[in-house]
Order: C-alpha cells, then structure tokens, then sequence
C-alpha cells in the first residue's frame, strides 16, 4: 500500500519518469505500471475455497423452489446432510432470499397536526395522596405523531371524567387540537364489540364538542401505538429515577419542569428536536373550541340534612342553607365545587355553596370551617325553645337536688 501510494506520487506530483522510479524505490518496472495504472489501493483477496456444501447446492435450491421457506434442518434431512448443520444453515440462509416473494416494510409518516397517541401510564412509585395514604394513580401521556411533542399529566384517576379533564387541560397548553387521537380499550374510552370499535358516550360527546376523531386500537395490539409506548418507557428510566414526590401537586410541578427538557432533546428518528418542529405541527391543528367540551365531573343532588356531598368515595361540606335544595356538584383535577342549581336556585341559581381542594385520598370527609359553624347555630337555634312564641308555655327548669329532697333521698341515713 505504502509503495503504490508513492509511486503515484512520484508520477503525478514530481512528474518523474518509471526508470528513475524503479531505480528510487528498486521495484520491479512492471510492478510501477500496474500501480499507474491501478485506480484504487491494492488489496490482498484471498482464493475462495470450495465448501462441502457446493455439491448439493443444486438439492437445496430445487427444495426452496417449489417450499422457499422450508426449514434448514427439514432441508438437510431431505438431501441426507449428514455433516455440520451450521454450514448448511448459512448457505440455505444466502440462497433463501432469491426465492422469496419481496416483501418492503412502509414506514410509518405523519403530517402535521394530523394524529397523536394516547395512554394510561402507571408509575412504579408511590405517591402520597394525603391523610397517610399513598398510590400509584395513573398519568395520562400523549405523544403527537409529527413532531413527537412529549405531554403528560398525573391525574386522580382512571375514569373517564378525569381522563376527560386531563384531554382538555393538555390540549389548552398546546393551544391547538391534533385532528385524530388513537387510544387503546381503555374502559372510560371505548373497546372493541362484535368486532367493531364502540366509544364511550361521554368520549363521544367529546371529540364531537372538538369535532376530532377517535381510533381504537384492536386488543392485543401494542405497535399500532408504538410511539407513545416508547414514550411511557422514556418516563420510567429517565423521569422517575431518583425523584421522590410530596404530592400530586409536586409530582405533576416535577413532571412539567422535565417536559420541557425532554421536548428539546434531540430525538434519533427525526434528527431533530420536537421543539423544532412543534411550529408546523400546531398551525396545521384545528384550534380550541369556542364553547370548551363537558369534562370533569358533573352531578344534581338534593342537599341532604348533613350538608355533605360525595364525590369519588369522599364527602365535602356545603354551606347549610342549602339543605333540601337542589345542588349541583362540579370538580376538576384540582377544585370540587358546588352550586344552587337550576329552578331550585331561583334568582340565586349558580350561586357558589361551597369549594374544595380535591381530595386524592379515598374515603375522607372534607369540612369548611366556614360550614361548620352555621350548621351548629342552625342546630341550636332548632333544639332551643323561643321564649317569645306564644305557642310555647314557659316551663320552670328545677335543681336536681329538689327531686332528691321530693323523694326522701338526702335523708341520711339512706346515703352512704
């Protein structure tokens, strides 16, 4: 190699004649003209060797003719190969191929604003829900299909109202809607019945709300959503480790801080960032609804005599005026509040009774300091008697040591 570089150096670049080559570098002359003449470096290639294989070379390929998938070891026991499978292997592996119909993979491309993947995602580390419980509720991730926009949200739980109100709070920070969602059975979603897929209602009157579609995935088909199942895998090995969470409160605060680092990373198959390419997805996004969709939780009760509502196992306190009138229980992912409702409200119809924090725990009871004390005047005030009625006759209250006196019981000689 070192002498074949030489010599073309010493011809074209100081123009020097074979013969003083030769005498130069004391090589043979005809070895200089095959370097001349050679247009790439040299290289040593070994003879190839025959291979015990080539004499039933014509076997194996009359074999994967008419069967092209036919097993190596079925082939060796056809032509009575009585040798090393492996050399047999390698061969029946090359000639395979060229009796093969071809068959190209597509590859996956998304358009702009066109689609996103959706999914339920359950972190393997306790949360603490407060009252000294802890879980594992699920976290809600989509992954936009264009630009891999990476969004996330820790919610109370898995049914659909919060599923709902974790969509809507995910989409009003992107700004935009993606034009499909693709979910899998999640039961608040939909699931597949006599093999067609079926929403939910309440899905239903979403995406009709954000006029978008829905695809559902068949069971047992997690590469129709692989993008966001790669997602759920990237939140466990580089979110997660080493993190520990006070709250719902600070784990989602950590989750939304991270998404932004995560958002500018460079992503392998895009050669890009997702940032970079978040522009072009949302412009071509159909935009937010002007009336928002109905998510979240939503019911109509009458106020019963304990002011308290329930919501999702708990109970929350309202104002006690409103006993035996008609409420209407409203909550987010963060506040539960309750209001008059409808034709029971009157002129007050809307007015707000009463709102919470919401409670992550299970099974708790919720009370307002501020509900608490008219509920007790309004309990004494009803037991208490009013001096002013004329329907009410004063009655005299007497020491209970005149009835003890009355029966003879301070004599004593029948006190101990």
């Amino acid at each position: 190699m070192e002498d074949w570089a030489e010599i073309r150096r010493l011809h074209r670049a100081e123009e020097m004649p074979i013969k003083s080559i030769v005498r130069r570098l004391g090589v043979w002359r005809n070895a200089v003209r095959r370097a001349l003449a050679a247009q790439a470096p040299p290289r040593y290639v070994r003879p190839a060797k025959g291979s015990v294989v080539d004499v039933v070379e014509p076997q194996i390929r009359a074999l994967l003719k008419d069967w092209p998938t036919m097993p190596a070891p079925v082939i060796a026991e056809r032509i009575g190969w009585d040798r090393s499978l492996t050399v047999l292997k390698d061969r029946v592996r090359r000639l395979r191929p060229e009796y093969l119909p071809p068959d190209p993979a597509s590859r996956t491309a998304y358009a702009p604003g066109e689609l996103a993947q959706c999914d339920l995602w359950f972190p393997p580390t306790d949360v603490p829900l407060g009252a000294g419980q802890v879980g594992r509720p699920p976290v809600l991730v989509v992954v936009s299909g264009y630009s891999r926009w990476l969004s996330a949200v820790l919610l109370p739980s898995r049914q659909a109202p919060d599923l709902l109100a974790g969509h809507w709070q995910l989409l009003g920070r992107l700004g935009a809607v993606l034009r499909v969602l693709v979910w899998d059975n999640e039961p608040a979603v939909g699931s597949w019945r006599g093999g067609h897929p079926k929403l939910t209602e309440q899905f239903e009157g979403f995406r009709g709300t954000l006029g978008i579609g829905i695809i559902q995935c068949r069971p047992a088909d997690p590469e129709a959503k692989g993008l966001v199942e790669r997602a759920n895998g990237y939140l466990e090995t580089s979110f997660l480790p080493g993190r520990t969470f006070t709250s719902p409160a600070d784990f989602n605060g950590q989750l939304e801080s991270w998404l932004v680092r995560a958002n500018n990373r460079q992503h392998r198959a895009l050669g890009c960032r997702p940032v970079d390419r978040i522009d072009a997805d949302r412009t071509a996004m159909l935009t937010l609804p002007p009336v928002p969709p109905a998510v979240g939780w939503a019911s109509a009760v009458r106020l019963p005599r304990d002011h308290y509502v329930r919501l999702d196992s708990n109970d929350y306190s309202v104002h006690p005026a409103a006993v035996g009138r008609m409420v209407e229980v409203r909550a987010d992912l963060q506040h539960v509040t309750v209001s008059l409702a409808g034709r029971d409200g009157g002129q007050d119809s809307g007015r707000e009774l009463a709102r919470h924090e919401r409670c992550w725990a299970k099974h708790q009871s919720l009370t307002d300091p501020e509900h608490q004390q008219p509920a007790a005047k309004m309990r004494a005030d009803r037991q208490r008697p009013r001096r002013d009625d004329p329907g009410v006759e004063a009655v005299e209250r007497r020491e209970l040591t005149d009835y003890d006196a009355a029966f003879g019981l301070l004599d004593t000689g029948r006190v101990a």
